[in-house]
Protein backbone atom coordinates (compact mmCIF):
# COMPACT_ATOMS: atom_id res chain seq x y z
CA UNK A 1 0.00 0.00 0.00
CA UNK A 2 1.58 3.33 -1.01
CA UNK A 3 2.08 6.01 1.60
CA UNK A 4 -0.13 9.08 1.21
CA UNK A 5 1.37 12.26 -0.16
CA UNK A 6 1.46 15.42 1.90
CA UNK A 7 -1.83 16.49 0.34
CA UNK A 8 -3.63 13.28 1.21
CA UNK A 9 -7.13 13.45 2.56
CA UNK A 10 -5.90 12.05 5.86
CA UNK A 11 -5.18 15.62 6.89
CA UNK A 12 -8.89 16.52 6.76
CA UNK A 13 -10.94 16.89 9.91
CA UNK A 14 -13.34 14.20 8.75
CA UNK A 15 -12.95 11.33 6.30
CA UNK A 16 -13.82 11.95 2.68
CA UNK A 17 -15.77 9.30 0.76
CA UNK A 18 -13.24 9.79 -2.03
CA UNK A 19 -10.40 8.64 0.22
CA UNK A 20 -9.73 4.89 0.17
CA UNK A 21 -11.59 3.26 3.03
CA UNK A 22 -8.60 1.01 3.75
CA UNK A 23 -6.48 4.09 4.55
CA UNK A 24 -9.21 5.50 6.78
CA UNK A 25 -9.49 2.19 8.65
CA UNK A 26 -5.73 2.04 9.22
CA UNK A 27 -5.67 5.66 10.38
CA UNK A 28 -8.63 5.14 12.71
CA UNK A 29 -7.03 2.08 14.30
CA UNK A 30 -3.70 3.89 14.68
CA UNK A 31 -5.39 6.84 16.41
CA UNK A 32 -8.10 5.07 18.43
CA UNK A 33 -5.95 2.01 19.21
CA UNK A 34 -8.76 -0.51 18.83
CA UNK A 35 -12.34 -0.70 17.50
CA UNK A 36 -15.03 -3.17 16.49
CA UNK A 37 -16.35 -3.40 12.93
CA UNK A 38 -19.53 -1.64 14.02
CA UNK A 39 -17.62 1.18 15.66
CA UNK A 40 -15.48 1.71 12.57
CA UNK A 41 -18.62 1.82 10.42
CA UNK A 42 -20.22 4.45 12.68
CA UNK A 43 -17.00 6.41 12.72
CA UNK A 44 -16.07 6.30 9.03
CA UNK A 45 -19.12 5.30 6.96
CA UNK A 46 -22.27 5.72 9.07
CA UNK A 47 -24.52 5.49 6.01
CA UNK A 48 -22.94 2.34 4.56
CA UNK A 49 -23.34 -1.34 5.35
CA UNK A 50 -21.39 -3.23 7.97
CA UNK A 51 -20.27 -5.65 5.26
CA UNK A 52 -18.36 -2.89 3.44
CA UNK A 53 -16.13 -2.23 6.44
CA UNK A 54 -15.86 -5.93 7.22
CA UNK A 55 -14.52 -6.69 3.74
CA UNK A 56 -11.84 -4.02 4.10
CA UNK A 57 -10.80 -5.32 7.51
CA UNK A 58 -10.55 -8.91 6.29
CA UNK A 59 -8.43 -7.78 3.35
CA UNK A 60 -6.11 -5.84 5.65
CA UNK A 61 -5.87 -8.86 7.92
CA UNK A 62 -4.93 -11.11 5.02
CA UNK A 63 -2.08 -8.74 4.13
CA UNK A 64 -0.84 -8.64 7.74
CA UNK A 65 -1.65 -5.00 8.61
CA UNK A 66 -4.41 -5.64 11.17
CA UNK A 67 -5.43 -8.44 13.48
CA UNK A 68 -8.34 -9.08 15.82
CA UNK A 69 -9.24 -10.47 19.22
CA UNK A 70 -12.67 -11.82 20.22
CA UNK A 71 -14.67 -9.88 22.77
CA UNK A 72 -14.75 -11.59 26.15
CA UNK A 73 -18.56 -11.79 26.23
CA UNK A 74 -19.40 -15.33 25.13
CA UNK A 75 -22.78 -14.17 23.84
CA UNK A 76 -20.94 -12.01 21.33
CA UNK A 77 -18.35 -14.54 20.26
CA UNK A 78 -18.58 -13.44 16.62
CA UNK A 79 -17.71 -9.84 17.50
CA UNK A 80 -14.04 -8.89 17.45
CA UNK A 81 -11.90 -5.92 18.36
CA UNK A 82 -9.51 -4.91 15.57
CA UNK A 83 -6.05 -3.44 16.08
CA UNK A 84 -2.90 -2.74 14.08
CA UNK A 85 -0.13 -5.27 13.84
CA UNK A 86 3.47 -4.01 14.21
CA UNK A 87 3.60 -3.89 10.40
CA UNK A 88 0.41 -1.84 10.27
CA UNK A 89 1.78 0.47 12.96
CA UNK A 90 4.94 1.06 10.91
CA UNK A 91 2.85 1.75 7.82
CA UNK A 92 0.81 4.49 9.52
CA UNK A 93 3.43 6.22 11.67
CA UNK A 94 4.12 8.98 9.11
CA UNK A 95 0.49 9.92 8.42
CA UNK A 96 -0.02 13.68 8.97
CA UNK A 97 -2.99 13.17 11.31
CA UNK A 98 -0.79 11.01 13.56
CA UNK A 99 2.15 13.39 13.68
CA UNK A 100 3.52 13.58 17.21
CA UNK A 101 1.67 10.51 18.44
CA UNK A 102 3.81 7.83 20.13
CA UNK A 103 3.83 4.35 18.54
CA UNK A 104 1.36 1.90 19.97
CA UNK A 105 2.22 -1.55 18.65
CA UNK A 106 0.38 -4.60 19.99
CA UNK A 107 2.42 -7.71 19.40
CA UNK A 108 -0.02 -10.44 20.38
CA UNK A 109 -3.68 -11.31 20.74
CA UNK A 110 -3.11 -11.69 24.48
CA UNK A 111 -1.77 -8.16 24.79
CA UNK A 112 -4.71 -6.85 22.75
CA UNK A 113 -7.28 -8.67 24.89
CA UNK A 114 -5.96 -7.03 28.07
CA UNK A 115 -6.59 -3.57 26.61
CA UNK A 116 -9.93 -4.36 24.95
CA UNK A 117 -12.57 -3.41 27.57
CA UNK A 118 -11.30 0.07 28.41
CA UNK A 119 -10.13 0.97 24.90
CA UNK A 120 -13.46 0.00 23.32
CA UNK A 121 -15.37 1.97 25.96
CA UNK A 122 -13.32 5.07 25.18
CA UNK A 123 -14.10 4.57 21.47
CA UNK A 124 -17.75 4.01 22.36
CA UNK A 125 -17.77 7.33 24.23
CA UNK A 126 -16.50 9.17 21.15
CA UNK A 127 -19.24 7.94 18.81
CA UNK A 128 -22.22 9.91 20.31
CA UNK A 129 -20.23 13.14 20.03
CA UNK A 130 -19.53 12.43 16.35
CA UNK A 131 -23.18 11.53 15.69
CA UNK A 132 -24.34 14.69 17.50
CA UNK A 133 -21.98 16.83 15.42
CA UNK A 134 -23.33 15.36 12.17
CA UNK A 135 -26.92 15.94 13.29
CA UNK A 136 -26.31 19.52 14.44
CA UNK A 137 -23.97 20.55 11.62
CA UNK A 138 -21.01 21.01 13.96
CA UNK A 139 -17.41 20.07 13.26
CA UNK A 140 -16.16 16.95 14.98
CA UNK A 141 -14.87 13.82 13.29
CA UNK A 142 -12.77 10.72 13.90
CA UNK A 143 -9.51 12.66 13.92
CA UNK A 144 -10.76 15.14 16.55
CA UNK A 145 -10.64 12.57 19.35
CA UNK A 146 -7.16 11.60 20.55
CA UNK A 147 -6.91 8.83 23.17
CA UNK A 148 -4.24 8.55 25.85
CA UNK A 149 -2.80 12.06 25.87
CA UNK A 150 0.01 12.55 28.38
CA UNK A 151 1.12 15.81 30.05
CA UNK A 152 3.71 16.50 32.77
CA UNK A 153 2.37 17.70 36.12
CA UNK A 154 5.65 18.15 37.99
CA UNK A 155 7.89 16.03 40.22
CA UNK A 156 8.50 13.64 37.36
CA UNK A 157 4.83 12.63 37.23
CA UNK A 158 2.46 12.71 34.28
CA UNK A 159 -1.28 12.97 33.77
CA UNK A 160 -2.66 10.63 31.09
CA UNK A 161 -6.12 11.66 29.90
CA UNK A 162 -8.27 8.92 28.41
CA UNK A 163 -8.92 11.27 25.48
CA UNK A 164 -8.68 14.86 24.34
CA UNK A 165 -11.59 16.08 22.25
CA UNK A 166 -11.68 19.00 19.80
CA UNK A 167 -15.17 20.19 18.85
CA UNK A 168 -16.35 23.26 16.92
CA UNK A 169 -19.89 24.53 17.47
CA UNK A 170 -21.12 26.07 14.23
CA UNK A 171 -23.72 28.82 14.51
CA UNK A 172 -23.91 32.59 14.50
CA UNK A 173 -20.52 32.49 16.21
CA UNK A 174 -18.10 29.60 15.89
CA UNK A 175 -17.00 28.21 19.25
CA UNK A 176 -13.91 26.04 19.39
CA UNK A 177 -14.23 23.77 22.40
CA UNK A 178 -11.77 21.30 23.87
CA UNK A 179 -12.22 18.74 26.58
CA UNK A 180 -10.27 16.20 28.55
CA UNK A 181 -12.42 13.08 28.72
CA UNK A 182 -12.11 10.54 31.54
CA UNK A 183 -13.98 7.25 31.02
CA UNK A 184 -14.82 5.37 34.21
CA UNK A 185 -16.03 1.75 33.98
CA UNK A 186 -16.44 1.49 37.75
CA UNK A 187 -13.39 -0.77 37.99
CA UNK A 188 -11.57 1.48 40.47
CA UNK A 189 -12.67 2.87 43.80
CA UNK A 190 -14.69 6.08 43.80
CA UNK A 191 -11.91 7.77 45.76
CA UNK A 192 -9.31 6.88 43.13
CA UNK A 193 -11.59 8.29 40.45
CA UNK A 194 -12.02 11.56 42.33
CA UNK A 195 -8.24 11.85 42.80
CA UNK A 196 -8.02 12.29 39.04
CA UNK A 197 -9.38 15.78 39.63
CA UNK A 198 -6.30 16.58 41.71
CA UNK A 199 -4.09 15.57 38.79
CA UNK A 200 -5.97 17.97 36.49
CA UNK A 201 -5.63 20.71 39.11
CA UNK A 202 -1.88 20.05 39.21
CA UNK A 203 -1.68 20.29 35.42
CA UNK A 204 -3.60 23.57 35.55
CA UNK A 205 -1.09 25.05 37.99
CA UNK A 206 2.09 23.44 36.70
CA UNK A 207 4.60 25.91 35.32
CA UNK A 208 7.38 24.74 33.03
CA UNK A 209 10.81 26.29 33.46
CA UNK A 210 12.70 26.70 30.16
CA UNK A 211 16.13 25.07 30.17
CA UNK A 212 18.98 27.57 30.55
CA UNK A 213 16.91 30.35 32.11
CA UNK A 214 18.58 31.97 35.12
CA UNK A 215 15.40 33.58 36.42
CA UNK A 216 12.11 31.74 36.81
CA UNK A 217 9.59 32.44 34.08
CA UNK A 218 5.96 31.97 35.06
CA UNK A 219 4.45 30.07 32.13
CA UNK A 220 1.63 27.58 32.44
CA UNK A 221 2.84 24.38 30.83
CA UNK A 222 -0.57 23.60 29.29
CA UNK A 223 -0.32 26.73 27.12
CA UNK A 224 2.11 24.76 24.99
CA UNK A 225 -0.83 22.72 23.68
CA UNK A 226 -4.05 24.69 24.34
CA UNK A 227 -5.08 28.36 24.05
CA UNK A 228 -7.47 27.83 26.97
CA UNK A 229 -7.50 24.98 29.47
CA UNK A 230 -9.90 22.27 28.21
CA UNK A 231 -12.99 21.48 30.21
CA UNK A 232 -12.90 18.15 32.04
CA UNK A 233 -15.65 15.59 31.34
CA UNK A 234 -16.13 12.37 33.31
CA UNK A 235 -18.15 9.64 31.57
CA UNK A 236 -19.33 6.84 33.86
CA UNK A 237 -20.69 3.36 33.14
CA UNK A 238 -20.48 -0.23 34.36
CA UNK A 239 -22.57 -0.01 37.55
CA UNK A 240 -26.10 0.55 38.83
CA UNK A 241 -27.70 3.96 38.51
CA UNK A 242 -27.45 4.58 42.26
CA UNK A 243 -23.77 3.64 42.35
CA UNK A 244 -22.99 5.91 39.42
CA UNK A 245 -24.84 8.76 41.16
CA UNK A 246 -22.71 8.17 44.26
CA UNK A 247 -19.54 8.37 42.15
CA UNK A 248 -20.66 11.68 40.68
CA UNK A 249 -21.39 12.94 44.20
CA UNK A 250 -17.85 11.97 45.24
CA UNK A 251 -16.46 13.97 42.32
CA UNK A 252 -18.52 16.97 43.44
CA UNK A 253 -17.27 16.53 47.00
CA UNK A 254 -13.67 16.65 45.80
CA UNK A 255 -14.40 20.04 44.21
CA UNK A 256 -15.57 21.47 47.52
CA UNK A 257 -13.01 19.77 49.78
CA UNK A 258 -9.70 20.08 47.95
CA UNK A 259 -8.28 23.61 47.59
CA UNK A 260 -6.41 22.93 44.34
CA UNK A 261 -9.51 21.37 42.74
CA UNK A 262 -11.68 24.21 44.01
CA UNK A 263 -9.31 26.67 42.32
CA UNK A 264 -9.50 24.64 39.10
CA UNK A 265 -13.32 24.63 39.23
CA UNK A 266 -13.40 28.43 39.42
CA UNK A 267 -11.67 28.64 36.04
CA UNK A 268 -12.52 25.40 34.19
CA UNK A 269 -15.84 23.74 33.39
CA UNK A 270 -16.13 20.32 35.05
CA UNK A 271 -18.94 17.85 34.41
CA UNK A 272 -19.97 14.20 34.64
CA UNK A 273 -22.54 12.07 32.83
CA UNK A 274 -23.60 8.44 32.46
CA UNK A 275 -22.53 6.90 29.15
CA UNK A 276 -25.91 5.28 28.53
CA UNK A 277 -27.61 8.70 28.94
CA UNK A 278 -25.20 10.22 26.44
CA UNK A 279 -25.99 7.45 23.96
CA UNK A 280 -29.76 7.80 24.45
CA UNK A 281 -30.11 11.58 24.51
CA UNK A 282 -26.89 12.71 22.82
CA UNK A 283 -24.13 14.67 24.57
CA UNK A 284 -25.97 17.89 23.69
CA UNK A 285 -28.86 16.72 25.88
CA UNK A 286 -29.25 17.85 29.48
CA UNK A 287 -27.40 14.83 30.85
CA UNK A 288 -24.27 16.45 32.34
CA UNK A 289 -24.04 17.23 36.04
CA UNK A 290 -21.78 20.21 36.80
CA UNK A 291 -19.25 19.19 39.44
CA UNK A 292 -19.75 22.58 41.06
CA UNK A 293 -23.43 21.74 41.59
CA UNK A 294 -26.65 22.74 39.87
CA UNK A 295 -29.06 21.21 37.39
CA UNK A 296 -28.01 18.87 34.59
CA UNK A 297 -27.33 20.52 31.21
CA UNK A 298 -25.58 20.02 27.84
CA UNK A 299 -21.81 19.66 28.00
CA UNK A 300 -21.39 22.87 26.01
CA UNK A 301 -23.23 24.80 28.77
CA UNK A 302 -21.29 23.60 31.81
Amino acid sequence: MPRPTSGAAATELAPSPAEPLRLQVLTALALHRMATTGQLRQMLRPDSSRQLVSRVLNKLRSTGFVDRTPLPDSDRSRTHAWYLTPEGSRLTRDLPVLRGRPPYPITSTTAASLKTPHTLTVTRTHLPFAADARRLGHEHGPWDWTPEVSHPIGEGERLVADAVMHYTVVGDHRRKLRAFVEVDRSTMSSERLAVKLIEYARLFQYEAQPVGRRRPVSTSAWLRWYPVFPRVLFVLTGASRSRLSDRISDLQAMVTQHPLVAALAREVQLGAAVLEDIEEHGPSGAVWMPLTGGESRPWTDL
